[in-house]
């Protein structure tokens, strides 16, 4: 396994120093370049890979071997063949769907608290009763979980999805009404996408719930030929200001491809700090809100997770032989 070559802390410095001049100071990148070398030191030692989400630190982006959204992430997981370890430096779910693809691994994330306020608004036990429920009026209803649940939720699932496939797999299912969780944003939008029911759960990324129009315009109104790329995560009121609605992924493309050269991101700000490390000929502005969840994941929490092999992922085998199906489902009708 490739491991990349260390990193001065002058080089840190003027690689990350633009993103927050507070954060980012000499004395930190010093710091971080230390860090980033101890990680990839015991990369090497611990025969581990570490995959990483687009809202991650800037710093972790410097020891992951792939970045990534959660498609992306889904996949390359499933495709983990030279390694005993995985770190998963992003939220708890996706640590899940690294462990559900590899079962004999050791699977770890960095902290345990690194939830997700979306995956936590259902659970598998009401979402069998509310299956049940629907049921007798929709007898040919199947559930869609977008990515952001748990392991025992997609183990009921028919497919899941992301937010770059969601429409594809729900027009591709052979089914009329979707049960779609637990994303109502999400499942709004894929509503406009489709002439099949969607029968939405009450639930939502408070990350990008939180974005309002009036954020949107404010920038808008000072920076004239500014494009907006917003998630589909978010209202519907914010995405009908939007230029294009995209999953994180399909903004690093559109960003890196469009002849534009100002951009407004719509997302947790993560991707910003992305999009502005590898687009640096490019100018990114923020309507972004931090999520907490995803800065639990620090540098040193993944150096540690690294030293101790903590903390580890455990599924029974009948739930990630479920989620393992439905995730299965999704990249046969993503593909």
């Amino acid at each position: 396994m490739e491991v990349p070559a260390s990193i001065s802390a002058a080089d840190l410095e003027r690689k990350l120093g633009p993103l927050d001049r507070e954060t980012y100071t000499a004395q930190s990148c010093e710091r971080f370049a230390d860090t980033i070398a101890e990680v990839r030191a015991l990369k090497r030692e611990r025969r581990a890979v570490i995959l990483a989400h687009n809202y991650q630190r800037p710093e972790i982006f410097e020891v992951a071997d792939f970045i990534g959204d959660s498609f992306e992430l889904a996949s390359r997981a499933r495709e983990v063949k030279d390694a005993e370890v995985i770190v998963f430096c992003g939220v708890h779910f996706m640590a899940e769907t690294a462990k559900v693809f590899n079962p004999d691994r050791k699977v770890l994330i960095p902290d345990l608290r690194a939830g997700c306020s979306l995956a936590e608004s259902v659970t598998a036990e009401a979402l069998a009763e509310r299956r049940e429920e629907l049921l007798p009026l929709y007898p040919d209803l199947k559930i869609v979980s977008y990515v952001n649940c748990t392991a025992d939720v997609k183990a009921l699932s028919d497919a899941c999805c992301t937010s770059s496939n969601a429409a594809k797999i729900v027009n591709a299912i052979d089914s009329e009404h979707i049960l779609f969780v637990p994303d109502q944003n999400l499942a709004n939008y894929v509503q406009t996408q489709t002439a099949k029911q969607i029968i939405s759960w009450d639930g939502n990324c408070y990350v990008h719930h939180q974005i309002t129009p009036e954020e949107i315009n404010k920038v808008k109104s000072g920076i004239p030929g500014l494009v907006v790329l917003a998630h589909p995560e978010c209202r519907k009121d914010v995405l009908a200001l939007a230029d294009a609605v995209l999953s994180t992924s399909a903004m690093m493309r559109y960003a890196k491809e469009s002849p534009a050269d100002k951009f407004l991101i719509v997302t947790e700000c993560g991707l910003s700090d992305r999009l502005m490390l590898e687009v640096p000929e490019k100018h990114f502005y923020k309507a972004c809100k931090l999520c907490r969840y995803m800065k639990m994941i620090t540098l040193d929490g993944t150096l540690d997770s690294l030293k101790h092999l903590r903390y580890e992922i455990e599924l029974p085998e009948e739930v990630r032989a479920g989620a393992k199906r439905a995730l299965e489902r999704m990249l046969e009708l993503g593909a």
